[in-house]
């Protein structure tokens, strides 16, 4: 009777110890299965984050730090983002000075032996268009971050970041890599020759522009603007117009005849109101997308969107002054 016990209760610990075993094995899995030892790569912007996105599919995790609606000038990170760079297989990050307040992580990635890629400067990066009357900046100017408005610098950075990710992130597949950024080169030649078409509805002298600040250089160079001027003459927005500054651009305007300022929506629209004041209420102020994504739904959610909205929205813009409207 007692061997009959030992022998029960020898066969209840192989059966535990068996299904213990089992319940370790699918919880491995289960970790492998859902993702967790996924390759990361952190983008700073979420424009260049949706890009990446577009290239990459589901080869890798991606973590886009700037939030749908935010200023890439001014947006910081919590402590848990900072420490999510570091542990990243690629950082891609705009550069050339946009996020101001996040390069020194970066920069602390980089020093830690994290990969980073900064696009914009290797796209050619233009310099400032700071004068009242358009005409291009001194050799001293600083360097542009908003190379996105071309969308022809875009498909450029797209082919260089999908080298980047096959050349630095372990574990994704070269080949799907490759297929993807081939199909969003397509797309974003379809998306020049777009621009294009709608961009001649525009009569050539007025085909000016006048916005919050500094940020459609590339746009002006690839398509033909004139750039008059910019209610916050520089680069960022955390700079501030001085009084002379906004005499300067309401006489530009004046002489140029524009009277239509396109103020990006992730910023009040403030100080393009002054200018309603200083040019008598004459001017029409158009909200454009133009330095971050929005929120799913809201009309400007991928890049290839809010391209197609800003130049709907610049056409009809600057049509309707064309006509008086």
């Amino acid at each position: 009777m007692r061997a009959m016990r030992r022998a029960r209760m020898r066969t209840r610990l192989r059966s535990l110890l068996m299904g213990l075993l089992a319940l370790v094995t699918a919880a491995a899995a289960t970790a492998c299965g859902t993702g967790g030892e996924r390759p990361g790569i952190v983008v700073t912007t979420n424009i260049l984050g949706d890009i990446t996105r577009q290239i990459v599919g589901d080869e890798a995790e991606i973590t886009v730090l700037m939030k749908p609606n935010a200023d890439p000038h001014s947006f910081g990170l919590s402590a848990a983002q900072a420490a999510t760079l570091e542990r990243a297989d690629l950082v891609v990050f705009n550069g050339l000075g946009l996020e101001e307040n996040v390069l020194r992580h970066v920069d602390a990635a980089r020093d830690s032996g994290v990969a980073t890629f900064e696009v914009g400067e290797a796209v050619g990066p233009l310099t400032f268009r700071a004068s009242a009357d358009g005409g291009p900046a001194d050799g001293g100017g600083q360097p542009d971050p908003h190379f996105w408005t071309d969308p022809d610098r875009v498909r450029k950075a797209a082919g260089l970041i999908a080298g980047q990710v096959i050349e630095h992130v372990n574990g994704v597949d070269e080949a799907a890599i490759r297929a993807h950024a081939g199909h969003y080169d397509t797309n974003l030649a379809d998306l020049t020759t777009w621009m294009e078409k709608s961009f001649d509805r525009i009569p050539e002298d007025h085909r000016a522009l006048v916005t919050n600040h500094h940020v459609f250089g590339y746009l002006a160079a690839r398509f033909g603007f004139r750039v008059i001027g910019a209610v916050i003459p520089s680069g960022t927005t955390l700079a501030s117009p001085s009084s002379s500054d906004l005499r300067s651009l309401t006489r530009a305007m004046e002489e140029a005849g524009v009277r239509t300022v396109f103020a990006d929506s992730s910023r009040p629209t403030r100080l393009a109101e002054v200018l309603r004041t200083e040019l008598g209420g004459r001017v029409a102020v158009v909200e454009l997308h133009s330095e971050s994504l929005t929120a799913r739904g809201e009309g400007a959610d991928t890049y290839l969107r809010m391209m197609r909205a800003n130049t709907t929205a610049m056409t009809d813009g600057l049509t309707a002054g064309a006509t008086g409207g």
